[in-house]
Order: C-alpha cells, then structure tokens, then sequence
C-alpha cells in the first residue's frame, strides 16, 4: 500500500479532507445534525435518538474529536458534546470557497 504524500498538499486541504474523511459516515452526520438540532451540548441522548449501540456511538464521537469538528466537555460521569465552532466556521468557509469555484463551462463534455 503506497503512502499517502501527505506534504505535497497545503495545510488547508489536508484539513478539509481530515474533516470531510471523519463526516463520510452515515451516523456521524446523524450525530452532526442531532447537536445542530439541539442547539447545545448533547450528553448521551444520542442512543435513544440514533438506534445505535453505545460504543458504536461512542467511536462515531471520537472520529468526530479527533478531526476537531466536535469539542466534549465532561459533566460528571458524562461526556457532553457540541460543535466546535471554529472548525464548523472553517469547514463552512472552505467548502463554499469550493463549490463556488466551479462555473459550469456550458458545453464541456
């Protein structure tokens, strides 16, 4: 398996693509619009709502940390997640700089 040549890419699309890699997953989009729809921290309501088994739950979470698209606080015994708004902002930002860079040529193939 070859390697990824990583550093031949910006610092900005290496990110992009580390958000949009940990996003490319059903659940974690569930996961993303569930908070969103919360508009707070979410703090293990996330298995009723989803169906899914907790320590499934809890990988799709990690995934979602470890690419800083989510931020957890610990209450307790728990673990309360948002959205990290910085990261959110810059996901946003890049990714309509992205699709707004295509013009349809009108005619190309």
């Amino acid at each position: 398996m070859g390697l990824t040549k990583t550093e031949i890419f910006t610092e900005e699309q290496n990110q992009l693509a580390t958000m949009l890699k940990a996003m490319a997953h059903p659940a974690r989009i569930a996961i993303l619009q569930s908070i969103i729809k919360a508009n707070s921290c979410i703090c293990g309501d996330l298995v009723d709502e989803l169906g899914l088994a907790q320590p499934t739950i809890s990988q799709h979470l990690r995934e979602l940390k470890n690419a800083g698209i989510i931020q957890g606080t610990i209450e307790g015994v728990k673990v309360c997640y948002c959205i990290e708004p910085k990261a959110w902002n810059l996901l946003a930002k890049e990714m309509n700089v992205f699709f707004n860079s295509y013009q349809d040529p009108k005619g190309c193939c």
